[in-house]
């Protein structure tokens, strides 16, 4: 199946497990650091330069926000994690809302893992693809910011990626800047969702 985003649309910002759209259709989450391009990656993959805000502070998404994808499936972003300017207090509160909408959400069909390919994975994205496994998740691990790192370099970045975390399949790597990696990005998400509608 190929993926064609016909329709995107911003469908709300929840801060509450209870209010989040009922029904049941798929949804694929979004989750990762801080600063980790999610908002930027949204707009490239619908092709909307602002449906999603991007944010020059990090740490400042603190909701989850609801996309609808062709009327058919949502693109749910969760808050941004790991982000040391903000009070532990806070962190607790993200990390038990990201908790709360992966391990009592029955629409969610997978979840997409964004790690910025300039760095080695650091303890929370660690923490976050062992508990994923735990949960049972499909997960698509996704680094991001390719355009940042020369073509040479991206291969033994990925490759440090995956041996950080213990990965089998080397990490898909995608650019909003130039959608590098849009096709393969769009191809894995359409396997995610597909046999939901099939």
């Amino acid at each position: 199946m190929i993926l064609q985003i016909k329709r995107a649309e911003y469908s709300g910002t929840f801060v509450d497990i209870g209010q989040l759209p009922e029904g049941d259709l798929p949804e694929i989450a979004l989750v990762g650091r801080s600063n980790v391009g999610k908002s930027s990656l949204i707009n490239k993959l619908v092709n909307r330069k602002k449906l999603a805000k991007s944010s020059s502070t990090p740490g400042k998404t603190r909701t989850i926000n609801y996309y609808l994808i062709n009327e058919e499936w949502y693109l749910v972003d969760l808050p941004g994690y790991g982000f040391a300017k903000v009070s532990k207090v806070e962190r607790e509160k993200w990390g038990k809302m990201i908790e709360n909408y992966l391990q009592n959400r029955s629409q969610v069909q997978g979840v997409i893992q964004l790690l910025d390919i300039r760095h080695t994975p650091n303890e929370n994205d660690i923490l976050m693809k062992n508990w994923l496994q735990h949960c049972d998740i499909p997960i698509l691990m996704v680094a991001t910011k390719a355009d940042k790192v020369s073509r040479g370099g991206r291969q033994k970045n990925l490759n440090i990626i995956k041996k950080t975390l213990g990965l089998i399949e080397t990490p898909l790597f995608f650019s909003a800047e130039t959608g590098e990696g849009l096709a393969e990005l769009t191809a894995a998400i359409a396997e995610i969702i597909t046999p939901v509608n099939e």
